[in-house]
């Protein structure tokens, strides 16, 4: 039993894609917690005893952790001596680097933004609401880019998290039509959209022609700032001066 030994971890997670931090019940197979991805890890590693996490502190499905922690008892085959603590850092991260984060293809998605800049009927990029039918489709987009950015989770997470910037620019959108925009631009940046089909549910001008489930979920959507002219906050002769006038569209 000299071979058995005791670890405490310490690991971070950004938490979208879990469950939360403890195991899921073995039947729910459609998403996992992160300590489901630690102990598939752990079993890699080829161990003689069934590994099972001690978890410090549960999280809610979504929440992200900058430092967790969690025991486990691990005994190696063949009477192997007890991993170093550097070699089990090393094994576990390789192991679950294929678990965390997608790379997006930047440069795709660049060249699928510049298809949105200019004036273009979006009907395919709104979704329908009581008062689609009065808003006019055809938009002008003065800029649509893409930056990366440093944030909050950068300066505390031990890993180099790229995180990109999307700026859509506009006197007025359709309804949902920035998240429908985000999200084929991050399919495109997956691989999971090429930048013809992009064009073609750009050009049948048809809500249905866009698949429902590629819309980007309004959590990191910010709106920056509203911009005036001058000829906005003047009164024009037909207004009266009891009335004033805003010159901000309700689209």
């Amino acid at each position: 039993m000299y071979n058995r030994a005791r670890y405490l971890i310490f690991f971070q997670y950004i938490g979208t894609k879990y469950s939360g931090a403890a195991k899921v019940p073995p039947l729910q197979t459609w998403v996992k917690g992160v300590q489901d991805h630690i102990e598939d890890a752990l079993q890699r590693l080829r161990p003689l005893n069934p590994v099972s996490l001690y978890i410090s502190s549960r999280t809610d499905s979504g929440v992200h952790a900058l430092s967790n922690s969690a025991h486990f008892d691990f005994q190696r085959k063949n009477d192997k001596p007890p991993f170093t603590e550097d070699i089990l850092v090393e094994a576990l991260n390789f192991h679950l680097r294929t678990e965390q984060i997608r790379e997006l293809d930047v440069g795709a998605m660049s060249e699928a933004a510049a298809v949105f800049v200019g004036t273009h009927d979006f009907s395919s990029f709104r979704a329908m609401n009581s008062d689609a039918a009065f808003k006019n489709p055809v938009k002008t987009l003065d800029v649509v880019r893409i930056e990366p950015r440093r944030g909050f989770i950068c300066e505390h997470f031990h890993r180099d998290v790229p995180l990109w910037e999307l700026t859509f620019q506009s006197k007025s959108f359709l309804y949902k039509q920035v998240r429908r925009m985000t999200g084929a631009l991050v399919a495109v940046g997956q691989g999971r959209l090429t930048l013809t089909k992009l064009k073609e549910i750009m050009e049948a001008r048809d809500s249905l022609a866009y698949p429902s489930t590629m819309t980007a979920p309004p959590q990191g959507l910010f709106l920056t700032r509203v911009n005036y002219s001058e000829s906005d906050l003047l009164l024009s002769p037909q207004t009266s001066a009891s009335t004033p006038s805003t010159g901000v569209s309700d689209e």
